[in-house]
């Protein structure tokens, strides 16, 4: 019999529709006749696994759901496509792990530690050859900081973001003293901690990565050109940006970036498929790389950057796919 797949989506942020996008990507690349897989839609009220025109709810308690033919059929394997919380930050990999349902992503201790961008900067900042910017963290409920220190520490223009979230909800580019507090509430409409952290200049390139078997295979990187002020979400989504997959980069700098993905993908003990970001900054050839953060469940609607990664590679997606499923 083939192993049913449940592609886990939707979730409880911003980041709900953007997710499910996804797993209509997934659902495309999957071998289906392989696997069978159904689509579970997590909502804060409700889990749905969508059978046809159906929405049956998912029993919590071991993850099953009764089909239309009044059968109740278990999952063999969750497929984490949810970005942002529960599925990005080791809360649904704490449930899956009790459950005993082996899944497609890094387990609780990774997810959790690099969902929060204050946590994971300082994580890596002594990791060997890699840069990663000064920054301040504010908590809800805190005292909101001096802006004329904040600046007089990191500088102008610098990046105000949720700590735990995606999509660039919440973000912006703040170019003035004034601007920096109204930033600051901005992002916590996302998040109850926010990362203020100092601009980095240079070209902006990211590297997919996943195991197969023992060994860390790496994509090719893509370069991210955008004529908005940054990659926000405008450019993501809706087209303002391009995506140059092979980046136009020096091929010793390419072969660092690689090397680097690999270097923090083995460190930090991650499974399924990642996404290193970077900002390159120097002379060709010579340029330092410059940590922006890391995603763990990655964009997979067609355009998005791993699935570009891979067709660029050569590899079959589906194989892809199917590496991660059987490597658990």
């Amino acid at each position: 019999m083939k192993k049913l797949i449940a592609i886990v989506a939707g979730g409880y942020s911003s980041e709900h529709d953007v997710s499910m996008r996804s797993a209509a990507g997934l659902l495309s690349f999957i071998n289906q006749e392989q696997y069978e897989c159904l689509i579970v839609d997590l909502e804060r009220n409700a889990w749905n696994v969508v059978v046809g025109e159906d929405r049956l709810p998912v029993c919590k308690d071991d993850f099953s759901f009764v089909a239309p033919d009044g059968t109740r059929r278990r999952f063999d394997f969750a497929y984490i496509i949810i970005h942002g919380t529960p599925g990005e930050d080791g809360l649904l990999q704490g449930y899956f792990d009790m459950l005993g349902i082996p899944y497609s992503t890094s387990g609780v201790l990774v997810e959790s530690l690099t969902f929060d961008k204050f946590a994971i900067n300082n994580y890596l900042r002594h990791f060997p050859d890699l840069f990663v910017s000064e920054n301040v963290l504010v908590r809800r409920g805190e005292a909101l900081p001096d802006a004329n220190e904040v600046v007089k520490k990191l500088g102008l223009p610098c990046f105000v973001k949720p700590t735990n979230g995606g999509s660039s909800f919440g973000v912006t580019k703040v170019k003035t003293v004034d601007a920096l507090l109204p930033a600051i509430e901005c992002a916590m409409n996302e998040d109850s901690d926010v990362l203020i952290e100092a601009l980095m200049t240079g070209t902006e390139v990211t590297c997919g990565a996943y195991k197969r078997g023992d060994e860390v295979v790496t994509f090719p990187i893509t370069e991210v050109v955008t004529t908005q002020e940054f990659f926000d979400y405008d450019a993501k989504y809706n087209g303002k940006v391009d995506e140059i997959t092979p980046a136009r980069i020096d091929p010793h700098t390419a072969a660092r970036v690689s090397a680097m993905t690999k270097a923090i993908y083995q460190h930090l003990d991650c499974y399924g498929i990642i996404r290193v970001d970077y900002i390159l900054s120097g002379a060709a050839g010579q340029e330092e790389l410059h940590f922006l953060e890391i995603n763990t469940v990655p964009g997979m609607t067609a355009t998005s950057f791993i699935p570009q990664q891979i067709r660029a590679a050569g590899l079959p997606i589906a194989d892809v796919l199917a590496d991660i499923i059987e490597g658990k």
